[in-house]
Formats: C-alpha cells, sequence, structure tokens
C-alpha cells in the first residue's frame, strides 16, 4: 500500500472551494483606503476564496442593521456558513492566517445569525462574480 504525498510544511494548502473573505469598509475611512489594496493584493494567494469589498453605506442594504463601529470590519465564511465576524487588524498577513486557520479548522461552531444574515445577503448581491475578477471600485 502506497503512503498518501505529504506536502512540505511551507507548500500552500489550496482552499477549499466555497470560502469568502468579505471586508466591510466606507469608503470615508481612511483606514480602509489604505487597507483596500492590501486586501485585493492578497487575493492570488488564497485561490479558492472570494474576495469582496462591500462599503456599507453604498451598500446599506447588504450591511442591513449590523452596526460595523470598527474598521476594516471582516466577515469570513466557507460558502454555506459564516465563520468569522469581527474587526481585524489592517495588515494582509493577519486576515491571511485568519484564513488559514479557518479553513485548517474542521469543526464548526455556533454561527452568529447577524453574521449569517449579512453574508446571504452578499452572496446574493455578489454571488456571480468569480473569484479571480477584480474587486469593483
Amino acid at each position: 500500500m502506497e503512503s498518501p504525498a505529504v506536502l512540505p510544511p511551507s507548500a500552500p494548502v489550496p482552499a477549499p472551494s466555497g470560502w469568502w473573505a468579505i471586508c466591510l469598509c466606507a469608503d470615508w475611512c481612511g483606514t480602509c483606503r489604505d487597507y483596500r489594496n492590501l486586501f485585493e493584493a492578497l487575493a492570488p494567494a488564497h485561490p479558492g476564496v472570494r474576495f469582496v469589498w462591500v462599503d456599507i453605506e453604498d451598500e446599506s442594504d447588504v450591511s442591513g442593521d449590523l452596526d460595523v463601529e470598527t474598521f476594516p470590519t471582516l466577515l469570513i465564511a466557507d460558502g454555506q456558513s459564516a465563520r468569522f465576524l469581527g474587526p481585524l487588524l489592517p495588515q494582509a498577513a493577519v486576515l491571511s492566517r485568519l484564513l488559514q486557520s479557518l479553513q485548517a479548522w474542521q469543526g464548526a461552531g455556533p454561527v452568529d445569525t447577524r453574521a449569517q444574515a449579512v453574508f446571504e445577503r452578499v452572496r446574493t448581491a455578489h454571488g456571480s462574480r468569480g473569484c479571480s475578477e477584480p474587486i469593483n471600485r
């Protein structure tokens, strides 16, 4: 019997399909404007993750009644369920580690109903855009 191939520790592990990284920001926020380039640049390093930028004022119907108090706020979903909703340091490495950790964790905790509702609205509004397509500005 052959043993399965083992990837070296430094090799990137392909992301499961269907993952979403959604940044909830506002155009008036300087931190958000600075973070956007980092957020977009991170997308190619995470194939299979759809990166979506949502301006909570321009797309208030998408953010709904979610009260975003700290920017940037990230929503991460596995394609079906919201897995993380909260503020994140505006650094590419922090988001990258969060994505890797969530994708590696096989368990599913309780789903925050507010996060799930926002994810479903984002998926409906942005669902036709592919992972590799540029984020609209």
